[in-house]
């Protein structure tokens, strides 16, 4: 939290944390299973905003928190001039992503947790 504090990201309500967003400015389109292992402070230069988890209580669901948080995150972006948001999401979450604007770039490099991933990106610029 404390090297990535800018993307980092919670929503809350009467002191109740009722979900997160979080992921690094990074210098590639995709995100590769590294960035699960070590978080670098955000760099000016990078390009990429990543997602690395997005996550609602389970108290809190289906009201919108999810929504409002990826377009927070996708506010910051743009005002720190990243060109792209990536991530990677289960084949279930696809149509989720896809309904928030973000487009299926095919199956992702990564083995994180032994899953299948796809990459997903919203261009900014």
């Amino acid at each position: 939290m404390k090297k990535i504090s800018d993307t980092f990201l919670v929503a809350s309500e009467k002191g109740q944390v009722l979900g997160y967003i979080v992921g690094p400015a990074y210098h590639r389109r995709y995100i590769d299973d590294d960035l699960f292992e070590k978080v670098e402070p955000n760099h000016e230069m990078d390009t990429t905003q990543t997602i690395l988890s997005l996550a609602t209580a389970d108290f809190a669901r289906k009201r919108g928190i999810a929504t409002q948080l990826l377009k927070a995150l996708e506010k910051v972006a743009r005002k720190q001039n990243r060109a792209i948001i990536s991530l990677t999401c289960l084949e279930k979450l696809i149509p989720f992503y896809e309904a928030h604007g973000y487009q299926n770039e095919g199956i992702a490099e990564s083995i994180h947790g032994g899953e299948k991933w796809y990459n997903m990106t919203l261009t900014l610029k």
